[in-house]
């Protein structure tokens, strides 16, 4: 796992502490961009939660899959959460250690008390301190949330006075834009009331240890969810049950449970699992195994390998302001682009960690993790492969199927409908489940490179005939 380190400095410790008329919550923020440019401690919020104690125990949540592995567990840092502001809403996020469940709380207008948010991304300092006085909250007395340094603190601060140096393994930023990707293909499975969604959830396994490996499937029975041994028509994979641990500290608040999936064809897949509390959701997203993470999925692989998704990528950066919710035909209107086209390059901007999903409002947003553009593209094993074999001449695309040489064997890559099947062995294993082999990635970009190229000869034919005739 390729691994670098972040340094992220705050101005102060997060804290709660009593205050006139109820206690502050004072979220010290990192680094991070705003519409402004970066900032050191940008600020982004500043007023009451309208339901203090739902909210603190949905940031423990976040925090608690920060901080946690799945899968092999070992002891290790963990990231702060990442937090976007929206205009209107606020966004905490956060990633496993095993890059195998992704969590964010959302905090939606109806529960700021009517206060407004900024715009921009960065992360926020949670502390064992912190943690622990979020844990006893146990009433709902008024709760002033900051989020950023006070005016005070921007005034007479002339440095940072606390630094965290994390591991920040790359694996991480593909696992935000798998999980965006995986995300957009979901739908609204089941809705469980409070009461049976508590019920629901209490019966799961708590395992300890290695999270279990095999899948689980749940089905829709009248106003819950049973078990089911197979994957029948309706039911939704729930890939290692104890990876929903982080939802048990807001059954006490929350008002309903979504479940997202894709339509079932009998394999494990990933699933979310959505807490509704009042303004505010909490979404808890699993990878298709605890053994598997996000960041192997594959589903960002196509838009990475051609050029034209990287060029429209750069056009639709220039329309995006921090929205809420980002419209695919809107910014199609904007650009001149394809619709389909459009959504490749949000795919694109979601590898740089610019782009995320809302299951609930059926739509991206806009934030910017602190990557760099291209740090997916040169730490995705699959696609430095492929272009790696194009380099290397080891692609024929005489006939059908297409051929490639990879060490002392050359492969077939064949295409139906649109979609490329290859005689190797991550074929035969996955059939096209985790994206693209190298393989067929670099047919691919072998095919785009030629008809680049044929394109080009014929405009500069066409340049000469013209020029020939005057």
């Amino acid at each position: 796992m390729t691994r670098s380190t972040q340094a992220m400095a705050y101005s102060r410790p997060s804290a709660l502490e009593s205050a006139p008329g109820g206690q502050l919550l004072g979220l010290e923020t990192s680094g991070g961009l705003t519409p402004t440019g970066a900032e050191a401690h940008p600020r982004f919020f500043s007023g009451f939660l309208a339901s203090p104690r739902a909210a603190a125990r949905g940031l423990l949540a976040v925090a608690d899959v920060a901080g946690a592995r799945y899968y092999q567990r070992i002891l290790g840092g963990s990231l702060d959460p990442v937090v976007t502001g929206n205009g209107d809403r606020l966004r905490f996020e956060s990633f496993s250690g095993c890059c195998g469940v992704y969590a964010r709380l959302d905090v939606e207008p109806d529960g700021l008390d009517g206060a407004r948010t900024g715009h921009g991304t960065t992360n926020v300092d949670v502390n064992s301190p912190l943690r622990e006085a979020l844990s006893r909250m146990t009433g709902d007395d008024p709760l002033h949330l900051r989020v950023g340094p006070d005016e005070l603190a921007v005034t007479t601060v002339e440095g940072p006075v606390v630094e965290k140096k994390v591991p920040l393994p790359d694996r991480w930023l593909r696992g935000f834009a798998e999980a965006q990707v995986v995300s957009a293909g979901f739908d609204l499975r089941a809705e469980l009331s409070a009461g049976e969604a508590v019920r629901f959830l209490r019966s799961l396994p708590r395992g300890s240890g290695t999270a279990s490996r095999g899948a689980r499937w749940v089905v829709p029975a009248g106003k819950t969810l049973r078990p089911t041994t197979r994957p029948v028509p309706g039911a939704v994979c729930l890939p290692g049950p104890e990876r929903l641990a982080a939802l048990q500290r807001v059954l006490r608040d929350a008002t309903a449970l979504r479940v997202y999936g894709p339509v079932t064809d009998g394999e494990p897949t990933a699933s979310a699992w959505e807490a509704v509390l009042p303004g505010m959701r909490l979404t808890l997203t699993l990878s298709p195994s605890a053994a598997r993470g996000f960041s192997g999925e594959g589903g960002v692989l196509e838009a990475l390998a051609t050029g034209e998704a990287a060029e429209d990528a750069e056009l639709v950066s220039v329309l995006l302001a921090w929205e809420p919710r980002i419209d695919p035909a809107e910014l199609a209107g904007q650009a001149g682009l394809t619709v389909e086209r459009v959504r490749a390059a949000l795919t694109r901007l979601g590898t740089a960690g610019r782009v995320g999903y809302d299951l609930a409002d059926a739509s991206y947003f806009h934030r910017e993790l602190p990557y760099d553009a291209d740090r997916a593209e040169r730490h995705n094993p699959r696609l430095v492969s492929a272009r790696a074999l194009l380099s290397a001449g080891a692609v024929a695309l005489d006939g059908e199927p297409a051929s490639v040489a990879s060490g002392e064997r050359r492969y077939q890559v064949r295409e139906a409908d649109g979609v490329l099947s290859c005689t190797c062995q991550w074929w035969a294993e996955y059939r096209g489940r985790r994206g693209p082999c190298k393989h067929a990635l670099a047919v691919r970009m072998a095919r785009r490179e030629a008809v680049v190229t044929s394109a080009s000869a014929v405009t500069n034919e066409a340049v000469a005939t013209s020029g020939g005739a005057r």
